[in-house]
């Protein structure tokens, strides 16, 4: 049943990014005068929107501007489209290393989220495993039957948070 959730989960992500593609080559119509006089365009995308947070979009800006890109709208809190002249592309080679004047995402990738989810399930599986080692009687630590049941529980609810926690700061 889960597998079929599944499906229709990333079925649902496809349509939507499909729409979000469609929207901005609706919304970033380039004039004559635009192309004539040798512009660069981007979009600059995050997972999440950060971009409604003033400080992380002022950040984004001035990051941007060191590379020559000048903000041409916000489409939406995790979408801001940017222009440069063609003829920022001679300063390139002496940006910092750090600097890529042609990245179009912005944030943490979701990938490197589902890497820390996994790593956390497994920290708490060995968890829970090395508490069920001392309650099945091989540690040399004497536990009453209340706390045997309590230490699983305590585990279980601590590891939740944390993935709570993890899940809401992605979705700011």
């Amino acid at each position: 049943m889960a597998y079929y959730g599944a499906i229709a989960a990333a079925a649902a992500e496809k349509k939507r990014r499909h729409k979000l593609l469609a929207e901005e080559e609706d919304m970033t119509q380039y004039t004559q005068d635009d192309l004539k006089n040798d512009w660069e365009f981007k979009i600059v995308r995050s997972d999440s929107a950060v971009f409604r947070k003033p400080e992380v979009l002022n950040r984004l800006l001035e990051e941007e501007a060191q590379t020559g890109w000048v903000m041409l709208e916000k489409l939406d809190d995790s979408r801001i489209r940017f222009k440069r002249p063609r003829s920022a592309r001679a300063k390139d080679a002496y940006l910092p290393a750090d600097l890529d004047p042609y990245r179009t995402r912005y944030g943490v990738p979701s990938a490197q989220y589902t890497k820390m989810a996994v790593v956390l399930g497994l920290v708490l599986l060995l968890a829970l495993g090395m508490a069920g080692f001392f309650v099945a009687g091989g540690g040399d630590v004497p536990i009453r039957p209340g706390v045997v049941t309590a230490i699983p529980l305590i585990l279980i609810v601590v590891g939740f948070l944390v993935l709570v926690k993890v899940a809401a700061r992605r979705s700011r």
